[in-house]
């Protein structure tokens, strides 16, 4: 048994009632889904009181689940993107954008965020360097609209392919990749902006010692 069919035994066992097989459920996915909310609002808080909105919409709606149009993931992220969607026209946190990608290309070479979180220099302080550039790429995160920043979760920290992001957004693959690209770009230009402003702090500090 594939773990589709593994989930999908235990997606039965759910709507048949089986408390325990709901526990298991939410046990094997709390994470990922905490994670896509608290990247996409920067708030433990938030992201805390979002996943269990998913999670009772989920319980509402596991009997619509059908495992021939695709993951079970899949299917989940796109609750969890449509969840944070609604908060985000309740909370106007951002202003949501038009399309954005008209007159762009997607490029593989750009620098994904697992690439931007990795910290290069070993060490006895690489934990909290490693802590300290996670929190300015969460910051720079709550920078890029909620288009670009949905396009890069899913992709760089979610792991989804162009076809299952496509499917959660309700998009072409083409717009994803494009948005995937705008993305990174300008997360990279954020992150580099950040650490030049921190550079003069940072001698500052050495040259106090």
């Amino acid at each position: 048994m594939d773990d589709n069919q593994a989930i999908f035994a235990l997606v039965r066992r759910c709507v048949g009632g089986d408390a325990a097989a709901w526990e298991e459920l939410v046990r094997l996915h709390h994470r990922r889904i905490y994670n896509v909310c608290y990247r996409f609002t920067g708030s433990a808080e938030d992201a805390e009181d979002l996943s269990q909105e998913v999670f009772i919409r989920m319980y509402r709606t596991l009997g619509t689940y059908e495992p021939r149009k695709g993951a079970f993931t899949t299917w989940m992220t796109t609750m969890t993107r449509n969840l944070l969607v609604d908060h985000f026209r309740r909370s106007r946190h951002d202003r949501l954008t038009d399309s954005m990608d008209a007159g762009t290309s997607p490029d593989e070479d750009s620098v994904t965020l697992g690439e931007q979180l990795a910290s290069p220099q070993p060490g006895p302080d690489r934990q909290v360097e490693s802590g300290e550039r996670q929190a300015m790429v969460q910051a720079a995160l709550q920078k890029l609209s909620p288009e670009l920043r949905e396009a890069v979760i899913l992709r760089d920290l979610q792991d989804l392919d162009y076809r299952e992001i496509a499917q959660v957004l309700r998009v072409p693959e083409g717009t994803v990749k494009s948005r995937i690209n705008r993305g990174r770009t300008e997360l990279a230009r954020l992150l580099s902006r950040t650490y030049q402003q921190g550079t003069p702090g940072e001698d500052a500090q050495g040259a106090r010692k």
